[in-house]
């Protein structure tokens, strides 16, 4: 299906020429055509000599092109072509200096190859796809005999895997093949792709045909895919296990080697079955005419390249099914295509009689569903091994290809010319503005208009002339202290006095340095920079001058952007005209990829048509999605996630996303209405399957409910006393609420009442209360506008403070001092009885349209709040110090999640942010380190403990880190510890540990930003308000890092 084929290249010869193209690129990773072809040139032929002087120190590899065309079409075959490859990965090291080695490799790999294809009759290709497939069937009958949990298996409640109304349903990972899950979805939930394989009947006389290789693979696995669509239908599971289709795809190759596949590969050979599968029944049901293949007319399109060979112009109709593009060194999907487009010297095609080679082309016929296959591949010849393009690529909700279309070609080169004149005027604006923007000679630069308006100011300024000695007296210490800082220039004013001459002190030498004339300061210095002679006629006309040349130097500024915009603008828009947007395709899937060259996970995001919304489909997991989403996932450049795969459809044929209707009452068919009969009843069989684990589980429940109850009955011995708590722990216990804080303030409520006794001459408990009211909020306001160290957060003394920083209402200060001098711990005297009896009192006559109630709550609640995120960061560095890191992660994710709640509402309401983020991130990767020592450790009891750190606590922690893009040192964090346990891929090991890492990197790096549901949050310990502001001081300053104390 995407077979390759070099259209510059006509004849018979070309095939056996450019099977040696092939072993070439595979051998050497080299991509470019001419490169190769040059190589066979010069070696006349000779495979051996290509590849010495291609793999030689001193061979010079020009740059290879952005897009490269060769060919390897099958015989007697030219329908399929592809216009462009990525290297293959795997690649033979040849970067040693043994010539025989050298030779050897060749020989190895063209041997192999041959001897495959000549015993087996199956390419490369299938080969390499054979051994992903096997991989992954390998991987998932292991999982069977494993005891450890693993990543993708089943809960083993069923309500746990049950439908959620008509939620789509997923497909379950059976062991690495996360990229049959993206494929097989992008398909799906094409609606006309969809009928086509429900709908498929085998062919009536199919026991009658030969069985060759294709019909015994084809049919089999088109019967296992429409079972897998019926029931992506109808299931009531939440997902289904595609198994059976993959171990079909399985045994359709042997092979004994098992690598990592690109997925694009299994996406080109999965259409390829199909449509081998849709040619028997169509050659089965045509009469006398030629038939048509649905799976044809649906995927493939046609393309006319016209060019130049050597001076001979030349023209050729290709189909195409998959149309590769090369993703560096280009921002945009309509950048790629137009470099596709073109190859060579495109001038010459206009040209006679010229030597160059160039080609263009131009679709004459594009398929009702265009796929896109970015290459994000490279093989990197320095370390012999492919890497990974992470740049930037965007691509547009709707594509117009009007500009590629052969009925276009004519104003499409107007255009193209145009754009091109268009950009190197562009140039020539922008050199120009940046030599107003960059303006000077030296090493730094500065902008023009700038440099004129520091020329004014200088001239402008007017000269403050003061004598060196007053700036040092104005900053140095008395003279009485400095006597060795006399001014030279005072002493040649005043001379040599009779107590200095005879002198011979060496402090009095020091004044004086030689040659005098060298260190004298000049007089007069001015304070700031300043013209010392300019009259002001000179002036007049200098700043006349400078302002002129300012206003002229911001008005060419400002006339090269405009210029520069307008251009940008124009090319924007050179296709924007009725003529050119015609032909809109839109986006319908968009397949993903996470991770290196050598591993990493795939999801797709998918558009549902009808609901107008990008879905995510995740293996298991189908969620809803955002452009926003889909944007930061898929165009790269953030992180390691990236597009590999941008499905269209044509906008305009409304059938390949039209629901199917009832023939006879024109109702929309859904579910189980729209499979035929059949599958209809292969689904509720699967169905009935799935209620009676459900009917099972909840007999169980009951059964273990009833054993329960029955024990609950039976008489026990009274449960020992618990044992008192030791002095020195703190007790365990829910948080104190308002009234147990209260407790704590009644030193503070009696020192403000004494305090208000002695100061007040009235004795009446009303006035005392009153004043000692006033002398508390004095107290707590200075607390609250006091800078405090770290390690005091004076917020914890009292909830006015945490009120007052806060700017809480006047109403809600007031009654929480009414009620701290109202509170019953107060009634141990009489006097403070009386007191709290008035604060009482005054509680009760406040009304309740005063103070509304409700908010009340709410600011004592965010209090609590506050000082429980302050219990659970102390006690989580606490456990950080004492490196018992899984302890201290738990309660730092608490710390960090309630204080960014906090933080919401104020700046002031919570902890430093990047305080308990640093920490978390710390515990995180102190975490990772342990786990991947214990994998490296060999031992499987250390591997799977380690394992279950990863699973249980590092991973579900990861969306935590990632759902805020602002937190940088987070995602870098991420990145380290994905890319720690990728570096194990390259690696050998046991096959035990290789199945084990297959079966959680996944996981680890899947890019969802979706937040698991932790455990409870850990029990805290009740501390007094003393004992809380000194184990948090005490915590703070023995912190490396000093944090801020929230404000």
């Amino acid at each position: 299906m995407t077979v390759e084929q070099n259209v510059l290249q006509p004849g018979g010869a070309a095939k056996h020429q450019q099977t040696f193209l092939n072993q070439l690129r595979e051998i050497t990773g080299i991509n470019d055509i001419q490169v190769l072809q040059q190589a066979l040139k010069d070696s006349n032929g000779n495979l051996e000599l290509a590849v010495a002087f291609l793999t030689a120190k001193n061979a010079k590899v020009p740059q290879v092109e952005e897009a490269t065309y060769y060919q390897t079409a099958l015989p007697g075959n030219d329908r399929y072509i592809s216009v462009g490859s990525q290297a293959d990965t795997n690649v033979i090291d040849l970067t040693g200096d043994d010539k025989d080695d050298l030779q050897r490799a060749i020989a190895l790999s063209l041997e192999e190859s041959n001897r495959a294809f000549r015993e087996t009759g199956i390419t490369d290709e299938e080969q390499a796809i054979s051994r992903v497939l096997e991989a992954s069937i390998a991987e998932n009958k292991a999982s069977l005999k494993r005891t450890h949990p693993e990543v993708w298996s089943d809960s083993p409640n069923p309500y746990d895997r049950k439908r959620q109304d008509n939620c789509p349903v997923g497909l379950k990972n059976v062991g690495n093949t996360c990229w049959f899950s993206a494929v097989i979805q992008s398909l799906f939930n094409l609606l006309e792709f969809r009928r086509l394989v429900l709908n498929f009947n085998p062919p009536a006389n199919a026991q009658d045909l030969p069985r060759n290789q294709k019909e015994h693979r084809n049919l089999p696995f088109m019967r296992e895919l429409r079972y897998l669509f019926a029931l992506l239908v109808g299931s009531k599971r939440k997902y289904v296990d595609p198994s059976r289709a993959v171990e079909i795809l399985k045994d359709a190759f042997k092979s004994n080697d098992s690598q990592q596949q690109d997925v694009s590969e299994f996406t080109h050979k999965l259409l390829d079955w199909l449509e081998d599968a849709f040619q028997i029944k169509a050659e089965e049901e045509r009469d006398g005419e030629k038939p048509k293949n649905p799976m044809v007319e649906l995927f493939y399109g046609r393309f006319l390249a016209v060019g130049v060979l050597e001076g001979k112009k030349f023209e050729n109709t290709e189909m195409f099914g998959q149309y590769p593009l090369q993703v560096n060194g280009f921002k945009d999907l309509h950048e790629c295509l137009e470099a596709a487009m073109i190859e060579g010297e495109i001038e010459s095609l206009h040209s006679e009689n010229s030597a160059k080679s160039g080609q263009e082309h131009w679709f004459t016929e594009l398929p009702p569903v265009l796929t896109f296959e970015l290459s994000r591949f490279e093989f990197n010849q320095a370390l012999g091994r492919p890497e990974k393009i992470h740049n930037k690529l965007e691509f547009p909700p709707i594509l117009y290809l009007d500009r590629y279309m052969h009925k276009n070609r004519e104003i499409t080169r107007i255009k193209r010319d145009e754009i091109k004149r268009l950009k190197e005027y562009l140039t020539v604006l922008q050199q120009r503005l940046e030599r107003y923007l960059s303006y000077g000679s030296g090493p730094k630069r500065f902008p023009l208009v700038d440099v004129l308006q520091y020329a004014l100011e200088f001239a402008s300024s007017k000269p403050v002339c003061t004598s060196p000695v007053d700036d040092l007296g104005a900053s140095a210490p008395a003279s009485s202290t400095l006597p060795a800082q006399t001014s030279p220039s005072t002493i040649e004013q005043q001379g040599p006095s009779s107590s200095d001459v005879p002198s011979t002190s060496p402090v009095q030498r020091s004044v004086i340095h030689k040659p005098f004339t060298q260190s004298r300061i000049p007089p007069d210095l001015p304070m700031h920079p300043a013209p010392r002679h300019i009259t002001e006629e000179e002036l007049s006309v200098l700043e006349g001058c400078l302002h002129r040349w300012r206003t002229e130097v911001e008005n060419d500024t400002r006339d090269l952007q405009e210029s520069i915009s307008r251009i940008h603008r124009t090319i924007e828009l050179m296709y924007s005209d009725k003529t050119m947007v015609q032909v809109p395709y839109r986006l319908h899937a968009v397949l993903v990829h996470e991770g290196q060259a050598n591993a990493g996970h795939y999801w797709a995001y998918i558009y549902d048509h009808h609901q107008n919304r990008w879905m995510k489909y995740n293996d298991i997991s189908v969620t809803k999605s955002t452009w926003e989403e889909l944007e930061r996932d898929s165009f790269g450049g953030y992180r390691n996630a990236s597009a590999y795969c941008l499905m269209y459809i044509n906008d305009k044929e409304q059938y390949l996303i039209q629901e199917e209707f009832n023939k006879e009452t024109g109702q929309i068919l859904v579910g189980m209405d729209t499979l035929p009969s059949d599958l209809r009843d292969y689904v509720k069989e699967d169905n009935k399957r799935f209620e009676k684990e459900l009917e099972e589980w909840d007999a169980e429940l009951a059964q273990k409910a009833q054993q329960e109850k029955l024990l609950s009955q039976i008489p026990r011995a009274p449960a020992p006393s618990p044992a008192p708590v030791q002095a020195g722990e703190p007790e365990y216990l829910e948080q104190p609420s308002r009234t147990d804080i209260s407790k704590h303030l009644k030193e503070d409520s009696v020192q403000a009442i004494n305090k208000a006794l002695a100061e007040q001459e009235d004795r009446a408990p009303e006035a005392i209360m009153d004043t000692a009211i006033k002398l508390e909020y004095t107290r707590l306001l200075k607390l609250a506008q006091e800078d405090p160290p770290p390690e005091c957060d004076y917020r914890l003394r009292h909830a006015i403070v945490y009120f007052i920083q806060n700017q809480a209402p006047k109403k809600i200060i007031e009654r929480t001092l009414l009620e701290q001098f109202g509170d019953h711990n107060l009634s141990f005297d009489e006097r403070c009885r009386n007191i709290m009896k008035v604060a009482q009192a005054k509680l009760e006559m406040i009304k309740p349209d005063e103070v509304n109630m409700e908010e009340y709550e709410r600011w004592h609640q965010d209090y609590r709040n506050f000082r429980e995120t302050t219990m659970f960061l102390m006690v989580g560095l606490e456990f950080f110090q004492k490196k018992s890191y899984m302890e201290a992660l738990l309660y730092l994710i608490y710390a960090y999640q309630n204080n960014k709640e906090l933080l919401s509402k104020g700046p002031y309401r919570g902890h430093d942010e990047e305080l308990i983020s640093h920490y978390r991130r710390e515990c995180l990767l102190k975490l990772n380190e342990h786990a991947a020592a214990l994998f490296e450790s060999g031992d499987d009891q250390e591997v799977n403990n380690g394992l279950i750190i990863m699973n249980e606590l590092i991973v579900p922690c990861l969306p935590l880190l990632l759902v805020d893009e602002m937190e940088e040192k987070d995602i870098v964090a991420v990145e380290d510890m994905r890319n720690r346990w990728c570096s194990y891929l390259g690696q050998e090991m046991e096959p035990n540990l290789q199945e084990k890492l297959t079966d959680f990197l996944p996981k680890l790096l899947d890019c969802s930003t979706e937040i698991k549901g932790f455990n409870d949050p850990p029990k805290l310990p009740s501390y007094s308000t003393h004992e809380l502001c000194e184990r948090y001081a005490r915590i703070m300053l023995s912190l490396s890092r000093t944090p801020a104390d929230g404000r």
